[in-house]
Formats: C-alpha cells, structure tokens, sequence
C-alpha cells in the first residue's frame, strides 16, 4: 500500500523509510468494508485497488518499521475511494454510560478523549449530554468485529466512544448540540484509528 498517513508511532516509523509499504495478515486478521459508516466483515479479496485503508498492527513500543510490517495486523479496513474525509475536525470523547439512552441524548462520564475533545471540556464537568439522530450509527464491539445496535441497546457501566464532526473552535455547547456520527460500544483499544 501507499502509506498518507498514520498515528504518530507510525509515522515516526515510517521517518527516512518509502510510502510503499507491505503489511502482513494472519490468520486473526480481521477485513472490514466500511460503506455508509457501517462495517461488514469481509476478506481481504473485497478490497478494492485505489481503497482508502486502515491497518491497524500492535507491536512492541519502539519496533522497527520490519518488525510492524512482520507483525500480521488485528485489523484492516476498507473505506472506499472517498479520498477527501469527512471534511470538519473530530471531536472524540471516550467514556462510560449509566444504561440506555433514548430521546436523541447520550449521557456520558467523559474519562478520555482526543485533543479537541479535552480541550472543549477544560473547567467543565465530566459528566456531559451528547446529542444523536436518525443518521448516528451506534456499533457494539464483540472483539474486532461490530454490530450495529440501537442506542436503547447500551448498558449500565459500558464504555463508549462518540465521535462528533465540528468546526475546530466550536464550544462545548455547539459540540454538544451537533449529532454524533458515531457512537461505539467497547471499541478496540485506540478509537482513533478506526472510523
């Protein structure tokens, strides 16, 4: 694949090295075709030349870019030829629920979060009302693969990510008041690698 870019490990690996680069699959590896922000497992011949894709690999901190490349990835997806992104910033918060949701609300103890997401809370309490819609995609995590699920599906005590598209310097309130494109429930560790 042609490498765009990548976490800051990965692209610290990448430093001197070409965008032209192979990753290994295992026989763990999972595909998922992503299509409208909804993934469906899939093997490795659906994708297509020209994809936009994510390869996620853990290694050992500090690993050489042979050693990621020979680490065969957990998971690979496939996010079709859109190559210009969703086009405003994330905002991604991480944190736990107190049972379902409903009414276009999600009630969240924020623990973690992307830059933007902590900035937006600094000297604001952790607990936070987030809003969703008819096109936010809610996605329960069973290992490396999703399901979709209903919001009236969460549990007491699951931990979720929301992830919300906003200009960068909105305020809280404006993030709060824009509906979440995706919600996930027990999402793989580092939620900022997957859509």
């Amino acid at each position: 694949m042609q490498v765009e870019g990548g976490n800051p490990v990965a692209i610290k690996a990448l430093i001197g090295q070409s965008q032209d680069q192979t990753f290994t699959l295992g026989a763990n590896t999972e595909v998922l075709i992503w299509q409208k922000g909804v993934p469906h497992v899939a093997a490795i011949g659906d994708v297509s030349t020209g994809d936009w894709v994510v390869v996620n690999v853990r290694a050992t901190p500090g690993s050489s870019l042979t050693a990621i490349e020979n680490t065969p990835a957990g998971v690979v997806g496939d996010h079709g030829k859109e190559a210009n992104g969703p086009g405003q910033p994330l905002f991604l918060y991480v944190g736990t629920v107190a049972g379902p949701q409903a009414d276009g609300h999600i009630a969240l103890h924020v623990v973690d979060g992307d830059r933007l997401a902590l900035r937006s809370l600094l000297g604001q309490p952790v607990d936070q009302t987030f809003t969703y819609s008819y096109g936010t995609i809610f996605l329960l995590w069973q290992g490396k693969v999703p399901t979709v699920i209903s919001p009236s599906q969460l549990k007491a005590g699951d931990r979720i990510t929301v992830r919300i598209r906003a200009a960068g310097s909105s305020s809280l309130g404006q993030v709060e008041s824009t509906p979440a494109v995706h919600v996930g429930d027990h999402e793989p560790a580092d939620p900022s690698l997957t859509n």
